[in-house]
Formats: C-alpha cells, structure tokens, sequence
C-alpha cells in the first residue's frame, strides 16, 4: 500500500479484506504493530499531521478499499465536525492498543497446503475444524468449491466465524496459492512416510511476509514408534514450527486445536541438579489433573526429562529411566583429574546415548528445545534441531564440573549460566499458557561444607565421592542461582509458576528422588487446584458473542510443604 518515509496524499479505507502495518527500526527486524479490519482506515495519522508515513501498510490478504484525495477529506472535516470526531476516537484507540486493533497472536484465518504425494488434505483439516467447535468456537473450512467467488465473500465468511481455515491439495496449483495469499498462518502438510521430492512446489502465491508463521505438519503412520522424515522434510522447509501427528490420532488432532485457539500448553523446567527430579512429580500432577502438555522445554536436568516427555515416555517410563540414569549409581561418579573439569563426562554421554540414542530432535513427538551457554560469544544457545543427546549434553555441561562440549568453534556449557528458565522463549513461540517448574530458587550451600569439610580419607572412605566433593554444590549453586529479579521476569512470562520446596535437598544428592519428586508433585497439585478456571483457559480468546470477562493477571505462585530429606 505504501512505505514508511512516502507522503501522506490519500486516506484508505478498507472496505474487504485485512491490513498489516509494520515498522522497520534501523539495525532491526520487521516489527508488526497490527492489523486494520475492515470499515477502519490507514494513512490517517500522517494525512492530518501533513507528515510522511511512519509504518509499512502491506496488504495480509485480498482487499478492497476507497481512497480519499488529501484535499477531499480535509474539505469533508471542514463540512462535517462528525468526520473528525469519529477520526480522532479512531486515533485515540488505535493509540491504547499499541497501533493495531487485532492481536497477531489471535490469528483466526489459517491456509492448510498439501504437499508431496500421497496425502489428502481436506479429511484432516476437517477433523481439525471439529476439534476447533468442540472447544467453542465457529470454524468454516473452504475449499476449492469456492474458488470464483468475489472478495466480498470471503470477506464476509472471515467476520462470520471465529475461525476460517483454507485447504488445499498439493495439485490444486491455483487455489493452493490463493488460499496462501489470504491466511495469516500458514501450515504445510506433508507425509513422513515419502520423503521431498528434487521438483518440490513450496509455491503459495503469497511473498513471505513478516506476520506469517509457515509451520510444518508431518503425518505419520498411527502404528509407528518414532517419527519418520522429519530432517529431510525440515531441511527442504525449514518451517517455523514442526507438528508430528499420527494418522487418526484425536490426541494429536486435539494439539492442534489448541495450538490454533491459543490454548496450548508450554511446559518450561528449569535447571537444578537432583533438585530437578521434582520436575517428575510436577509432571504427574499435571496429568492427573489432565493438564495437556503440547510444547516442552528445559534447562540443564529440566532438559533431560523434557526431552523425555517429548519422546513420549509414559510416567512409568519417565520415572524408571531417570533412576537407572542418575539415581542407582551417580551421573558424576568419573572424577577426574581437574584440568578442565572435575569429571569425565564419560557417564553422562553413555547414559544419555542409551535412552535417547539417534533420535534428532525434529524426530520427537512433542516441539521440544533446549538452551546451553555459548561461551564464545556469550549468549544463550537455542537447541532446536540436531540429535538430541548432543543438544541435551551442552546444556547439562555445568562448568568445573562437566567438560564443556565443542560445537564446531563454540564452546558450551550449562544453559543455566545464562537462562535457567526460558519461559520468555517459550512465550515467542506459542501463545498459550506457559507452566513452568523452578527448583533453582532455594537454599543450597550448607555452611558447614565450607568452615569444616571433611579430611580427604573420610571422604573417600564414607562414600561420599560418589556425589562428587563439596565443591560441585558450590559450583552447581553458583550456576543455577537465579535473583530476585530473574524470577520476576519468570512470573510474567509464565501463569502458572510453580515453587516446589527443595532446600533440604542437597543440589548434588542424586539419591533424593523420592522426597523431590513428592514435593514437586504437591507444589503442582496445590497450584493446579487453586486455579479458578483450567490451565487450558487461562488465555482463551473468547468466541464471538461471548461477554469478555476481565480476569486479574499475573502468575500463580504457590509452595509445597518443606520437605525433610532422610540421611543418604
């Protein structure tokens, strides 16, 4: 429509359709400021300063507008009073809701696009949109049959239901790529059985835009094990996000869903050591209240059971894997000469081989990240491809105590040194509720350990050198301690923030499983019970029609019991 910087001749108004406006400060991404509906206008702002044009005004989809010459309006604002009464409210709101009138994390119009062979689209988009009415909404799904029809329609299809969802078979060329030019989101929709073809379309019509998110759908056999073919078809695509569904699956229908109402729930588990196996009890908990988790993510141990979960692992298996793991003989029992670090490393890289073996991360059935510190450029390292036990190392690497991995020319270690707690990532790639687990936040060090250890043979001869010396709490406490004002920033990016009291666990004790389980899961079923309204709810876009309901924001804070830890 027209750049930042142009001059300001022409007032739009829109008459069908959507615009974005977006802004590009310098030395910086694209930012989107929002969305302008139809029966509102653009340019309006710069047109009565006599200014040029601070945003980019880029069409999202079809549209049909009226444009005003200059002296036109300034002429009708002399006429009629009403004209600039109703331009300066329209200002007024557009400058309370920060520039735009529709909440990009609210996309409603959706295009899914068949690609490859061997997979008809329209069966699955159906189901999905069944899944979508069940949680309270109207859904429309178009499809060719509606190819021809003018813009208007389209335009009143979009403002008649809460949801328009677009499919398209990969053969469809020309509709494939109208639907594409119309949707704020774009999914594709592959087979993980047929890998890409060398001739692979990837045409939608549409340039690529800084509001569109192109994620990936991989339908996978209802009968197979583990993911296929989710490297090649991410490396030919390289999709924002990647959703593995099994053939007639309603669980993974249902994540969809949420995924599309904004009702998918992140779990984000922060780093601790053997406090970390309070995550477990969190995890039961959340199942037994039926919380679902969609999107996982974890630092350090957190990382450890996430990817566990996003394997698929059953509570059973979750809980019989991490004691084989690090409870029945300890992860850091190899010391070894301190050069680098104090232990080999050794045991850690064999047992996370042996229950994670070659799985790539893409090849998990949940979205999963982790993150480590990159000690070379000093930032947080984002793991979300490559294998997983790779991924799940670096960010176990608790610097002096673990040797540090080396990633091509990067060096690095325990993502807690630099974010123990990413709930702001999670937040940037889905906008439903956030649950999040921090065992970091207690007491650690005992003062007893460091004014009268023990003699090097008693500490050799009592067994405690299978945890490790003194000095690994020391060095774990100092890397995951998060400050008052980390976990302030961790209560507005999560809501649901659960504090499980593990003080009298020793950060180093990989034998107190069972106490920090328990107290992991009576932190999360206290939080959980003292909801007013389901996990899934907390950041529901209300259907239209629906009376919206003002509900105090903020995180909800709740501890468990102190826990008294048995001798070791």
């Amino acid at each position: 429509m027209f750049g930042a910087g142009e001059p300001a001749d022409q007032l739009f108004l829109l008459i069908t359709g959507r615009l974005g406006a977006s802004r590009r400060d310098a030395g910086r991404e694209p930012r989107v400021l929002g969305v302008i509906v139809p029966g509102e206008t653009a340019g309006e702002m710069a047109l009565v300063a006599g200014d040029t044009h601070t945003a980019d005004v880029w069409a999202l989809r079809d549209c049909e507008l009226l444009a005003l010459p200059r002296g036109a309006f300034l002429a009708a604002v002399e006429r009629e009073s009403a004209v600039a009464i109703e331009l300066a409210r329209l200002i007024v709101e557009r400058a309370r809701r920060g520039g735009g009138s529709v909440s990009l994390g609210e996309s409603s119009v959706l295009a899914f696009v068949g690609i490859g062979t061997g997979l008809e689209t329209r069966p699955l988009v159906e189901a999905i949109a069944r899944a979508v009415e069940r949680l309270g909404y109207s859904v429309k799904v178009v499809g060719i049959e509606a190819r021809g029809s003018p813009t208007e329609w389209f335009s009143n299809v979009e403002h008649g239901h809460d949801f328009v969802l677009y499919t398209a078979e990969g053969r469809e060329t020309g509709w494939k790529e109208f639907a594409g030019r119309q949707a704020d989101r774009l999914f594709r929709i592959a087979s993980g059985a047929a890998p890409p073809s060398a001739t692979l379309d990837l045409r939608t019509g549409a340039p690529p835009r800084v509001h569109q998110i192109t994620d990936l759908i991989l339908v996978q056999r209802p009968d197979c094990a583990a993911p296929r073919g989710s490297a090649a078809w991410t490396a030919a695509l390289r999709p924002a996000r990647l959703f593995q569904l099994r053939q007639s699956s309603p669980l993974d229908i249902e994540r969809l869903a949420r995924v599309i109402t904004g009702q998918a729930v992140g779990l984000v588990l922060s780093g601790g050591a053997a406090r970390a196996y309070a995550h477990i009890g969190a995890v039961r908990a959340l199942h037994a209240r039926q919380v679902p988790i969609d999107f996982v993510c974890g630092v350090s141990m957190g990382a450890v059971i996430a990817a566990g979960l996003a394997m698929g692992w059953s509570d059973g298996e979750l809980d019989r894997r991490i004691r084989k793991a690090f409870v029945d003989t300890s992860p850091v029992g190899d010391i070894a000469f301190p050069l680098i670090a104090l232990t080999h490393g050794r045991r850690v890289r064999a047992r996370l081989a042996e229950h994670f073996g070659d799985r790539q991360i893409c090849d998990l059935w949940l979205p999963f990240f982790c993150v480590s510190a990159n000690l070379t450029t000093g930032a947080v390292q984002l793991h979300r491809q490559g294998l997983a036990r790779e991924a799940i190392r670096a960010s176990l690497s608790l610097p002096g105590v673990l040797p540090p991995v080396i990633q091509g020319q990067d060096v690095l270690v325990d993502g807690a040194v630099m974010n123990n707690f990413p709930a702001d990532i999670m937040r940037s790639i889905q906008h439903g509720p956030i649950v999040g687990v921090d065992v970091s936040s207690g007491r650690s060090i005992d003062v007893r350990d460091l004014l009268d250890p023990l003699s090097i043979w008693r500490w050799l001869f009592s067994g405690a050198w299978k945890r490790g010396p003194p000095i690994v709490s020391l060095l774990m406490r100092a890397a995951t301690v998060t400050t008052g004002r980390d976990l302030g920033a961790a209560r507005e990016a999560t809501d649901v923030l659960i504090l499980p009291m593990v003080d009298d666990i020793e950060i180093r004790d990989w034998k107190a499983y069972r106490p920090a389980v328990e107290s992991g899961e009576r932190a999360a079923l206290a939080a959980l019970d003292g909801l007013a309204t389901p996990v899934t709810a907390l950041r529901r876009r209300p259907p239209m029609g629906e009376e919206t309901v003002n509900r105090p924001g903020g995180a909800v804070l709740l501890h468990s019991p102190p826990v008294t830890v048995p001798p070791s």
